[in-house]
């Protein structure tokens, strides 16, 4: 979960989740707002025509009752870098997940002799072809010297790092031009108090590279400090959109696209692949033009969720998906003529009915195309508890990724 809902390796997992949500969404910082209104010069007005309807066949595929049984801040990397383009029977995809549950589950229990789960903040998972398939898909953590689950990535750059300290992960991709390393996005975060759960600050935005063909626990990767950050709060890498030929995008222009979340409002950096390590080559979108300075950048959509997606479509518009509110029981949509914006009217896509249920909430929906076709995009969303550790006693597989499917008519 992106800054969502992460929990640590304690018994006190509602804490983090709320505050996380509400804290990093809402923490201002020196960016250039423009355009938040759904009447922004530019922005596309015609509104997009579609069906919904569950895919209950993903849903089912993240519903465990052993080892891996719960997490959230789902983002997918097919290894080839087809980031646009459906998978075959050939693609293997990485999935990574923030805040990752382990244990048991029998008879709809979980089963221990005190929590019945370790939680530890980040996992991945592996899946070959483009179906929902149990028998193609894997679930891998990280193990301490003991044999029990840990947190597959864990700060360690240089200078200001300490034992505590832990990663919330975004959004990643495998990047051709870079000799297929896999980047991701990672937020080194700290408690100031260990008492109180409250107390979480970040400390930089950095960069997992994990280098072609490296496997879990990678220990072979790269982490890097960048300088994409003003104050606390703001989260580039919320989104990527590989707009390559490389990627199978439909209209390329070469660029990656990187999204950011301030105080629930979007933002939108660029950059070559072959210079993705390059930081003075990136560029912030100021409202009117590609700018050096960052603390120029322009806020281009408002009501986001801190993680979300910018898919390409089939006639040539972008498709904004998100949690409307960051944490609302609906998911929506916005259409750009262009991956930076302006963005169309909010369309209400689905209401999430998990929400429903007292003490639950839905959060952080967005689209995965490589498992979508150019009419068909896969969607996902998560689900957690305000009281997240007696409803996990009482149901076990709550946390875990939901699936729809938006059908977009012709």
């Amino acid at each position: 979960m992106l800054i969502p809902t992460i929990m640590q390796l304690t018994t006190r997992p509602f804490a983090l989740a709320i505050s996380a949500l509400l804290t990093l969404s809402m923490l201002a910082f020196t960016a250039k707002e423009t355009f938040t209104t759904t009447d922004a010069p530019g922005a596309d007005s015609s509104l997009l025509k579609f069906t919904v309807v569950e895919a209950p066949e993903w849903s089912a595929l993240f519903n465990r009752s052993s080892g891996w049984f719960g997490g959230d801040g789902i983002f997918a990397m097919p290894l080839n870098g087809k980031d646009n383009v459906k998978a075959n029977n050939a693609t293997e995809t990485m999935f990574i997940f923030s805040d990752s549950i382990v244990g048991e589950i029998k008879d709809g229990k979980l089963q221990s002799p005190t929590r019945g789960f370790v939680m530890v903040h980040n996992s991945v998972a592996y899946v070959k072809g483009g179906e929902a398939s149990k028998d193609n898909i894997r679930f891998e953590f990280a193990k301490d010297k003991d044999g029990k689950p840990a947190h597959m990535f864990v700060p360690a750059t240089k200078g200001d790092v300490q034992p505590d300290d832990y990663y919330w992960l975004g959004d990643g991709f495998v990047n051709t031009e870079m000799n297929n390393t896999m980047y991701i996005f990672a937020w080194h975060m700290r408690n100031s108090d260990k008492n109180d759960d409250w107390s979480f600050g970040d400390l930089s935005t950095n960069l997992i590279a994990i280098p072609a063909g490296s496997r879990p626990p990678f220990k072979n990767h790269r982490q890097i400090v960048t300088p994409l950050r003003l104050n606390k709060g703001e989260v580039f890498g919320a989104g990527i959109f590989v707009n390559t030929k490389a990627s199978g995008a439909p209209n390329p222009d070469g660029y990656v696209y990187v999204y950011g979340v301030s105080k629930a409002r979007l933002m939108v950096s660029r950059v070559l692949p072959k210079d993705f390590e390059k930081f003075s080559e990136w560029r912030f979108w100021d409202g009117s033009s590609w700018n050096t300075d960052i603390n120029k950048v322009a806020f281009i959509a408002d009501r986001v969720s801190n993680e979300l997606s910018v898919t390409a479509l089939a006639d040539g518009r972008y498709l904004l998906v998100y949690q409307h509110d960051s944490m609302g029981k609906k998911i929506a949509l916005r259409v750009g003529k262009t991956p930076y914006g302006n963005f169309g009217p909010m369309q209400e896509v689905y209401e999430c009915k998990e929400s429903e249920q007292k003490n639950i909430f839905t959060y952080n929906a967005k689209v995965h195309p490589s498992f979508s076709t150019p009419n068909e995009l896969l969607i996902s969303y998560n689900v957690n508890a305000f009281d997240f550790k007696n409803e996990i006693q009482a149901n076990p597989n709550l946390y875990r990724p939901r699936f729809i499917k938006l059908k977009i008519q012709q």
